[in-house]
């Protein structure tokens, strides 16, 4: 006689433990599908991080000419803060309150009034109200000769709208734009010469640089806008020994070169001292 199989015992599940078959891996393309939106997600964080940093906070910039020489050299890489002029945002005029205001003898990086593009970097001499003369190389703002400890002379001799500044009403005509005068500002200047020197309209500045005899500035172009101003320098990053023509240089051919040179030099042409140098 045959005995009946007897059920296997099966072990009772916990209370509330409910049985359910296994969840399937998930595929593989679905992985790679949040793999990639997690590293785009991370890609336009970085983007929107340092488009905010470079419209509000600093920009990088390089010194490209010697005008500011010896307080910033060619090659000079320096950081502007930009927050504290009240930048503008970005594809509107609104501006930013600003933290403070521009002050004479003050560093600034601004629009080029001639062609805003291209930036500039000098020293402010004279504000708003302000009435600026300019005798045998010395600067008197209002009556009062400036201290100038950075300024740099590299001639003895003298030259007019140079060294002697602003010059005679008839005699402006006459000055040759080989000296660097613009045309504009040669019509222009008469109506802001005073007897006893140029008067800058509110809301502008004026600006030379601190190498006094090699600078393109507000004496050879007229004012700045305070709203062209960008920020001032904050220190020097990467200071690199060329000299202007590379870092001017337009030529797509001529910039390839001198970025190759400097990959070779990186090394010997580097000014090391003057990397961490705060204005």
């Amino acid at each position: 006689m045959i005995e009946p199989l007897e059920p296997k015992p099966v072990a009772p599940a916990h209370a509330g433990e409910l049985q359910s078959a296994p969840e399937p891996a998930p595929s593989g393309r679905r992985t790679r599908r949040e793999s990639v939106w997690e590293t785009v997600r991370s890609l336009l964080t970085v983007l929107i991080a340092v488009f905010f940093i470079r419209t509000f906070v600093t920009e990088a910039t390089v010194i490209p000419t010697g005008s500011m020489e010896k307080t910033i050299l060619i090659g000079d890489h320096v950081f502007l803060d930009k927050l504290l002029y009240g930048p503008r945002l970005p594809f509107t005029s609104v501006r930013v309150p600003p933290l403070k205001t521009v002050r004479r003898q003050e560093i600034v990086a601004f629009r080029y009034p001639l062609n805003p593009s291209v930036m500039f970097v000098k020293r402010v001499i004279g504000v708003g109200g302000d009435l600026i003369r300019i005798k045998d190389k010395k600067v008197f703002v209002n009556g009062q000769r400036l201290a100038e400890p950075y300024a740099q002379f590299q001639f003895t001799s003298m030259f007019p709208l140079r060294d002697n500044f602003p010059p005679p009403v008839d005699q402006i005509a006459t000055l040759p734009a080989a000296w660097g005068l613009d045309p504009g500002w040669a019509r222009e200047m008469a109506q802001f010469i005073e007897n006893d020197g140029l008067r800058v309209p509110p809301g502008y500045l004026f600006m030379m640089g601190d190498n006094r005899d090699n600078s393109l500035d507000s004496r050879f172009w007229g004012f700045v806008p305070m709203e062209n101003v960008v920020g001032e320098p904050l220190f020097v990053y990467w200071s690199y020994d060329a000299p202007s023509r590379d870092w001017t240089a337009e030529d797509l051919t001529d910039r390839v070169r001198f970025n190759l040179s400097i990959v070779w030099n990186f090394i010997r042409r580097t000014r090391w001292s003057r990397t961490g140098m705060i204005f």
